[in-house]
């Protein structure tokens, strides 16, 4: 497994296996804490897994948590998404950079996202699950959402959105979100 800087957005990172594929199929491995500690993030930092499943065209984000943010390790263990970062840290070299990704069950390669920095994507494929390994528990009060079709973010997603939850569906845009920040 290797780690591969993302220079679009600080501090991200993007974590290739090696698969080992003969006639039964492959095997890779799809977490290594030398490889995570290798580039200065704490591997048991990581306190819950989740896993959703999408059908083709459903679109999930722009989301982030506010207060101390949510850094999470991502990756599509079945299917093909179309993954995005958006990174929201006033602080950040790479603030308001947009990131894209095509994450699939072939490659299982994650992806880091920092603290502070906006996530969604959009299933490709009939099925395509997501898996998250976020480091402190969710807690829905701190739930943020961006527009999805916010034309500051221009976010070039491959297909129509299919289902959207409503929440994602009325997402106020990010100057709305970030004006409510500084209040």
């Amino acid at each position: 497994m290797k780690a591969i800087e993302v220079p679009a957005i600080t501090g991200a990172f993007l974590f290739e296996p090696t698969p080992y594929a003969d006639e039964r199929g492959f095997f890779c491995r799809t977490f290594d804490a030398d490889v995570v500690r290798s580039v200065g993030l704490d591997p048991d930092a990581f306190v819950q897994d989740s896993l959703s499943r999408s059908v083709r065209g459903v679109l999930r984000g722009m989301h982030l948590r506010s207060g101390n943010g949510e850094a999470k390790l991502v990756r599509c263990s079945y299917g093909q998404i179309f993954d995005v970062v958006v990174d929201l840290r006033p602080d950040s070299p790479t603030y308001r950079n947009v990131a894209t990704f095509e994450l699939s069950g072939e490659t299982q390669t994650t992806l880091y996202i920092p603290a502070g920095c906006a996530h969604g994507f959009q299933a490709l494929t009939e099925t395509a699950d997501t898996s998250y390994r976020i480091d402190r528990p969710h807690d829905p009060s701190e739930d943020v959402t961006i527009a999805f079709d916010d034309p500051e973010l221009a976010i070039p997603w491959p297909l129509p959105p299919a289902l959207m939850s409503r929440r994602d569906r009325e997402a106020p845009s990010l100057a709305e979100v970030l004006k409510q920040k500084e209040s």
